[in-house]
Parts: C-alpha cells; sequence; structure tokens
C-alpha cells in the first residue's frame, strides 16, 4: 500500500503530508517543509520532509505545479523527478523527497514553508521480460548508476 510519511528529521516541524485537492485530481500536492529564497539562474533543492512508500512496481512522479513557472518564474531543473520505490528509507537520507527548482526568472523568489511547489503522481510501470536488474540501492538523491 502507497503512503506518504515524515522523515526523522522533521517530526517536529509541522509537515503536512500531501493531499490531492480533488476528488478528481491525480496530483498529490507537496508542500516546501522550509522558508527559502532563490537567485535568479540558480537552483537549489527544497526540502520537503517527506517520503514516500509504494508497491514494487511503482513509481512517484514528481512534476512542478502549474503556477509555479508562470506565477514565480521556476521550474523544476530536472524536468520529471523519479521517486524510485527503492528510494524510500534508502542509508543516505531516509529517502527524503528533495524538489530541486531553477530560478528562470530576473528576480529573487521567496519561497514559504508550507507553500505547495510540486505534485506527485503515482504511476504503474512495466519491465522487459529479458530485465535482470537486481542490484540494491545504496544511496539516496541521484545515487543510482554511481
Amino acid at each position: 500500500m502507497r503512503k506518504f510519511e515524515i522523515v526523522t528529521s522533521f517530526m517536529d516541524k509541522f509537515i503536512n503530508l500531501p493531499k490531492r485537492a480533488t476528488k478528481y485530481s491525480a496530483g498529490y500536492d507537496i508542500e516546501s517543509a522550509i522558508e527559502i529564497s532563490i537567485n535568479p539562474g540558480e537552483i537549489k533543492k527544497i526540502d520537503t520532509g517527506i517520503k514516500v512508500f509504494m508497491d514494487k512496481d511503482e513509481v512517484l512522479m514528481i512534476y512542478p505545479r502549474s503556477s509555479l513557472g508562470i506565477k514565480k518564474g521556476l521550474i523544476t531543473s530536472n524536468a520529471v523527478g523519479i521517486i524510485d520505490r527503492d528510494y524510500y528509507n534508502n542509508p543516505d537520507n531516509e529517502g527524503h523527497i528533495m524538489i530541486p527548482l531553477y530560478n528562470f526568472s530576473k528576480e529573487i523568489v521567496h519561497i514559504k514553508k508550507g507553500e505547495r511547489i510540486a505534485q506527485g503522481i503515482f504511476q504503474k510501470y512495466l519491465i522487459t521480460e529479458d530485465d535482470d536488474a537486481n542490484s540494491e540501492r545504496i544511496g539516496g538523491f541521484g545515487s543510482s548508476g554511481k
């Protein structure tokens, strides 16, 4: 069963778990766990204070909220974030989901704690019949393939 949880280091920081805005929303709104400023041309990883557990054939896709680019001049620097099942509770960062944002505007952009910055959509995925991946994840953010 899939579920969002608060990472240990943010347990006392009043984190809201992601929620869908309406009954037909595909995405779970993800909030910033911190207050932060992003300078023009800068990329910063935004702490969310959350992790996610999901079924073995699922992935959580992280997309920017539609208003992020229009109202704030921000985009996710990795286009679409991929949260694999084995990212959960990894030894580096406990599976803490961080959203890398790039400021393409000419102004400093301020993000408030609790501001919705992304949306997560659960998706099933398939593998090929000759797939032989059997190694285990040993790290956190951006660690596979190292």
